[in-house]
């Protein structure tokens, strides 16, 4: 999961109220519910000790919801009289979970969102291609890339037999010219980093040449449907449930390969065992002491999140910098932290991750992960200690 929206957050000191809710209004007394909802999260905000000019803007943006139209459900966060980001949720939260710390508590929002891979989908026909991103919440236009116009197209009759070999090569110059201008758009568009599928639907013919075209960077995270078009008014139930099923695929199989450089890592002979030190530590790193030393090195490429993790709710000490944590309060005070606090581990780390671009993956429940929940794999391997 890419943590970049996450970014707002860091640029506040806080202290913070987050807030998750569901927000679907379905019933006839969805108003009543609505109301109801908002005075319980205030309620325990005020309880808790937030200040009046954070709890006005929570309650303007609250009541602000739409009667029709809003997500399963909702996340925000704020501070300072201020709603500093508003998180619609594809699904809704089990239950309200309102607190006010000093980090924002952004770890249930990595499981309501789940790994939810950027997609780009490029409708492909013989004249160009239509760009859209998909989410969680729908799809969005992304563009257009149109081929190269030239006369012969158009044709609605079959050209005369001394003219058909000469129409035939136009054509197939004409579809080749626009297989390379929207396989070099994608390319410009789509990073290749193993972060964004890329999905071509549309014209079975087309949508091969443009993949050959592709650089093998994104090739190798490029799949093909069967079902989609650029005609306007064509269902899309069945693209959308091929685009689903895909990214599925995708995320496993990104978990499959940091789980796979995790364990290979953890399993070097030495590493992360206090009793050996034969060897210093590998690409990998295991438990809240091991990983709070790989954020603090910002060795951190991926942090790994199990469900139900037990380490995620143990507490740390954290300063005001992102990559200020420690174990306990005297090695806060060690390290020179300013104005520590005590936080949950999980809050801690992602803050970490999100300030270092981390990337960050939520173990499924049918995968071996992390013990205690909480692993990560590293940037680079640092020597033995001298």
């Amino acid at each position: 999961m890419d943590l970049d929206f996450l970014k707002p957050l860091l640029a506040h000191p806080g202290p913070w109220a987050s807030v998750f809710v569901e927000t679907g209004r379905a019933t006839e007394d969805g108003a009543k519910i609505q109301r109801l909802r908002d005075r319980a999260v205030l309620g325990q905000l005020v309880d808790k000790g937030a200040d009046p000019a954070t709890l006005r803007a929570l309650a303007q943006r609250l009541g602000a919801e739409p009667a029709s139209g809003a997500p399963p459900g909702r996340a925000l966060f704020a501070t300072d009289g201020a709603v500093v980001l508003d998180l619609p949720l594809g699904v809704a939260p089990p239950a309200a979970e309102v607190t006010w710390t000093g980090l924002p508590h952004i770890a249930p929002l990595i499981f309501l969102r789940g790994d939810e891979p950027r997609c780009q989908v490029a409708l492909i026909d013989r004249t160009g291609a239509d760009l859209e991103q998909w989410g969680p919440l729908g799809r969005e236009p992304a563009g257009r890339v149109e081929g190269e116009e030239w006369q012969g197209r158009g044709h609605r009759s079959m050209p005369q037999d001394r003219y058909a070999w000469h129409y035939s090569n136009k054509v197939e110059d004409a579809w080749e010219e626009t297989a390379d201008v929207i396989a070099a758009e994608l390319a410009r568009r789509c990073p290749q980093d193993g972060g964004t599928l890329l999905v071509l639907a549309g014209d079975a013919r087309e949508r091969k040449a443009v993949r050959e075209r592709l650089p093998q960077g994104l090739a190798s995270f490029t799949v093909e449907v069967e079902h989609g078009s650029r005609a306007s008014g064509g269902s899309t139930e069945h693209l959308a449930r091929e685009v689903d099923a895909a990214r599925d695929r995708f995320a496993r199989e990104r978990v499959r390969r940091a789980l796979d450089a995790f364990h290979a890592g953890r399993g070097r002979p030495g590493e992360h065992r206090e009793t050996t030190v034969d060897t210093g530590p590998g690409p990998a790193a295991e438990g809240v002491p091991a990983v709070v030393e790989a954020v603090r090195e910002h060795q951190v490429a991926t942090l790994l999140l199990g469900h139900e993790a037990s380490d995620a709710g143990r507490p740390v000490w954290v300063g005001s910098g992102a990559y200020d944590i420690a174990l306990g309060r005297t090695e806060a005070r060690g390290w020179g932290y300013g104005g520590t606090e005590e936080a949950r581990a999980d809050d801690a780390l992602l803050r970490a991750c999100v300030a270092a671009d981390s990337e960050v993956l939520v173990i499924p429940e049918d995968m071996r992960g992390p013990a205690g929940g909480l692993g990560a794999v590293l940037r680079w391997t640092p020597g033995p200690p001298p």
